[in-house]
């Protein structure tokens, strides 16, 4: 099973590269499933393999000036104390056995893979739904970008809640982060998908030292996951090039649904102690 483990992993880095965002919602069930790792350490492993990977994939997003770091300081300040927090004071306070119905336990492994095949389901529709006006628009170079207003109220709420997802569930978050930049601060699709990856990437990071001290660490697993994972970025940089982004991210968010689905039905009917 490592053997696949570790092919996942270089193609959570490939579906990077090619969509841009989404891969990063498989490394929970990888390190789960083929590496046989515990559902909560593996949400802390993933946030330093999505942070890692984002933080290469922003490089080339900066170097072509489609970072906007003042969004990514007012975004990325409340999202990283809050998963941060989250990590470190409430993760550690969630019991191992959270409350029961009936003859069901529910679990602190079971409710944190339940939480996490939710948020798949979601991030897959997000996929699905194709591209959105404004994408096209900035294709066609139709789009005439707006005047930055924040929205600084909506901006603090927006990023302390999906740093505070971020922390349960151990994925970016991008699919959240993403509209919010676009909505909140008024930037194009474009800019959006860049400096959410240095948002991700800072938050994740970041939140993963909330888990030193709390978690004993395999250095070794989680390096060679996370260096597949970066070499798969660079692969599927070259594949966008030569591949119809937009189809691939539809069909990959097909495939998140299935997992998510499965995931979910497989934890409410084998739950995990």
């Amino acid at each position: 099973m490592e053997l696949f483990g570790y092919l996942a992993s270089l193609f959570i880095g490939i579906s990077l590269g090619l969509i841009g965002g989404g891969g990063s919602i498989l490394t929970v069930p990888v390190l789960v499933y083929l590496f046989g790792v515990n559902p909560v350490l593996a949400t802390a492993y993933s946030l330093f393999v999505v942070g890692a990977s984002s933080l290469v994939g922003a490089i080339p997003k900066y170097r072509q000036g489609l970072i906007d770091i003042k969004t990514a300081i007012i975004f990325g300040i409340p999202s990283i104390l809050s998963v941060y927090a989250t990590r470190k004071f409430i993760v550690p306070l969630i019991p191992s056995h959270v409350f029961s119905l009936g003859d069901f336990l529910v679990t602190k492994s079971l409710m944190m893979m339940v939480l996490f095949a939710l948020l798949m389901v979601a991030a897959s529709y997000s996929m699905i739904r194709g591209t959105c006006e404004q994408c096209e628009k900035e294709k066609a170079g139709t789009y005439v970008e707006e005047k930055q207003v924040f929205n600084y109220p909506m901006i603090l709420l927006e990023g302390a809640l999906v740093g505070m997802l971020t922390g349960l569930v151990g994925a970016g978050g991008g699919f959240l982060i993403i509209p919010a930049l676009v909505m909140l601060s008024k930037l194009s699709m474009k800019k959006a998908i860049g400096t959410s990856l240095i948002i991700i990437a800072a938050k994740s990071l970041i939140g993963f030292t909330g888990d030193l001290g709390h978690q004993e660490m395999d250095w070794r697993l989680l390096g060679t996951v996370t260096a597949l994972a970066i070499v798969g970025i660079f692969v599927g940089d070259g594949l966008s090039k030569q591949l119809d982004g937009n189809k691939l991210k539809v069909g990959f968010g097909w495939f998140v649904l299935v997992m998510g689905m499965y995931i979910l039905i497989q934890q409410l009917a084998f739950p995990m102690k």
